[in-house]
């Protein structure tokens, strides 16, 4: 009763779930889960997951058999962030909650997996390393400060749309954030640009961070 409970309710949950035997055989995927992955629950019940979504962890390591025994040995998992396969062949990165079911002797435990979509969160935290990253070299350069050639002031809007490139928001987030339109950001970065001597937004960044602007 309680399993069949279990079931009927991941069956209605609003978020992706799906859950796998102690083998890592896929036992349950609900609807969102199908709109997630793209891959029908018909085309991957009684699966190994590995073989569906290949799922890595941060560091690029296997999600396997390891796992899914060890869930089951401890009766917990604790939560990760895992890059996946869709059907269309493109990895997401998806966070995961994971409980585990230690049922009864006549039906086996169960590794239930919630999930959701954090691939913008990922990639917004590798942009901010890599301008983080070529900002430090920028400015541990030899070249000295006072070589650099002056710039007109940047106004508090242009400063304010820099720092947020340089946290790694996207030009429709920021847009959205200071209530102006895509056409007016492009405006200010344009501005920025002429100001700065720079080509693109990412010059602009590490310019301005070296010049202490922003």
């Amino acid at each position: 009763m309680l399993c069949d409970n279990l079931l009927r309710s991941l069956e209605r949950c609003a978020e992706p779930a799906f859950t796998l035997t102690a083998c890592g055989e896929i036992r349950t995927w609900n609807a969102a889960a199908e709109a997630l992955f793209g891959y029908p629950a018909s085309e991957v019940l009684h699966r190994p997951v590995e073989s569906v979504l290949q799922p890595r962890g941060r560091l690029g390591k296997s999600i396997g058999e390891a796992y899914f025994a060890g869930a089951v040995q401890n009766g917990y998992a604790a939560a990760m962030d895992m890059q996946v396969n869709t059907k269309s062949g493109r990895r997401i990165w998806i966070g995961v909650s994971v409980l585990v079911f230690d049922m009864t002797r006549s039906s086996p435990a169960m590794i239930v997996h919630l999930a959701h979509d954090i691939t913008s969160d990922v990639r917004r935290e590798r942009l901010v390393r890599r301008f983080a990253d070529i900002a430090r070299k920028v400015s541990s350069a030899n070249e000295d400060d006072e070589r650099l050639v002056p710039v007109t002031p940047l106004s508090d809007q242009e400063a304010r749309i820099l720092r947020a490139l340089g946290e790694g928001k996207a030009p429709a987030e920021i847009a959205d954030a200071f209530a102006i339109s895509a056409q007016t950001f492009r405006n200010h970065l344009h501005h920025v640009n002429q100001k700065l001597g720079t080509h693109n937004r990412l010059e602009a960044v590490i310019h301005a961070t070296r010049r202490k602007l922003i």
